[in-house]
């Protein structure tokens, strides 16, 4: 039996992150990232520290144009603190029981905030996810649990509980970067490539842009050997963050794929089309994976109905919460999953990082899949690895396009259960 756990105290910071260049998806362009603290402690003794990388644009596009970045990063970071307040002095057992009660309220007090009524749900889990992060630290240690395992409740468990000793890491390319930075992340050993579609623009403007971007990294990849998979060849997966209206215009950019040769590399594409989009994918030939159309579990079990056949966890984005939630569906159904990014922090990566670790193997590749891209966006990354409490493990570092996880991360949880003292002393003087 799990103890009750009671909130004392509460606090929060945040630090603002400059990206190295505009980094493009889901039709518009983000300049920094706000890194977003939580800080509580328990009647029992003990502290937890929450993180959360902001990504307004991922959470609600409606939100970050309808401000400038920054006011759409501050709104965020308001819905967070109004999280706060509801959970001091408050007794809960089980963060996902706690984060059910938190989510109604937050919702409708986040279209208050923005003033959009139809606001997409994933900006309140994005505001939400330092809280939840430091929710299931303090069930950790109340509760005398040291490993991620061990954290997870029974009832979740089976659908992690894989140890994947490689992560295959999908190497993100966005809309602008350079084309020989694509050469050289091949050179380096990734076989994982996940290409942004979706351009800024209408229907037709997007369809040859991102045809054109396909034609121009096929090119430099198409002969690329690597010893990572059974064919050989790197694999492709696409991801149009939703940009696509209908499967008419997907099969123009599948069928292109089809005539210069790439067709065959794709692994996976990611959530095609706008949320309104109910057609079913099964007849597409390719792996079509749901992201940010799954908010809850009917979400998941109505996905599957449509023919996808993928699911891309966001535990990192949608809270640890709701991402056992749909990972227990996926498992039942024999649904692969893989672990997408937000751009997030070091310390963040492995909070991913051990959702992925814990997945059965993906399809194709015969091992964990999951992205990260903050090393190649922010522009003081080096720094912000050294905020990492285990910086310079080898499982910390991507060779030749995979993490290798041994025993150490595991027993350790990738360091997620260990403050950084960096972001600890955030808070000593308040």
């Amino acid at each position: 039996m799990m103890k009750d756990i009671e909130i004392i105290s509460v606090d929060s910071d945040f630090q603002r992150e400059e990206l190295r260049y505009h980094f493009g998806f889901k039709g518009g362009y983000l300049t920094e990232l706000w890194q977003n603290i939580v800080h509580i402690k328990s009647k029992g003794g003990f502290e937890a520290l929450g993180m959360a990388t902001q990504s307004v644009l991922y959470g609600d596009a409606n939100v970050f144009s309808s401000t400038s970045e920054a006011g759409g990063n501050a709104l965020m970071y308001t819905l967070t603190n109004k999280a706060l307040q509801k959970i001091i002095n408050h007794e809960f057992n089980d963060p996902i029981q706690l984060m059910d009660q938190l989510i109604p309220e937050l919702y409708d007090e986040g279209k208050q905030l923005t003033g959009i009524d139809q606001l997409n749900i994933n900006f309140v889990y994005n505001a939400l996810l330092s809280v939840d992060n430091a929710l299931w630290m303090l069930y950790a240690q109340e509760n005398g649990l040291s490993t991620f395992s061990e954290t997870i409740p029974q009832a979740y468990r089976e659908s992690l509980s894989s140890k994947n000793d490689k992560i295959a890491v999908m190497y993100q390319i966005s809309y602008d970067m350079p084309i020989a930075y694509v050469k050289q992340a091949a050179e380096n050993g990734y076989f994982v490539f996940k290409i942004k579609t979706g351009f800024p623009g209408d229907d037709q403007e997007m369809l040859q842009k991102d045809i054109d971007r396909l034609t121009e990294i096929h090119e430099v990849l198409k002969d690329v050997k690597t010893t990572q998979t059974s064919s050989g060849k790197v694999y492709y997966t696409m991801d149009a963050n939703g940009r696509y209206p209908d499967k008419a215009l997907l099969k123009q950019y599948l069928d292109h794929a089809r005539k210069i040769g790439a067709f065959s590399q794709i692994l996976l594409y990611e959530e095609p089309f706008v949320e309104e989009n109910e057609e079913n994918v099964s007849d597409l030939g390719v792996l079509v994976g749901a992201d940010e159309s799954i908010h809850t579990e009917g979400d998941a079990y109505k996905k599957i109905k449509q023919g996808y056949k993928a699911f891309v966890l966001k535990g990192i984005a949608k809270t640890l919460s709701a991402t056992l939630k749909i990972a227990k569906i996926a498992y039942e159904h024999s649904i692969p999953c893989l672990c997408a990014d937000l751009t997030v922090n070091p310390i963040l990566i492995d909070w991913n990082k051990n959702i992925a670790a814990a997945l059965p193997p993906f399809p194709g590749i015969g091992m964990g899949l999951m992205e990260t891209n903050g090393d190649m966006n922010y522009k003081n990354w080096e720094t912000m690895k050294n905020r990492h409490p285990y910086v310079g493990q080898k499982w910390a570092e991507i060779s030749n396009g995979v993490f290798e996880l041994d025993s150490h991360f595991y027993e350790c949880a990738g360091g997620i259960f260990t403050m950084s003292e960096y972001y600890k002393n955030l808070f000593k003087k308040k």
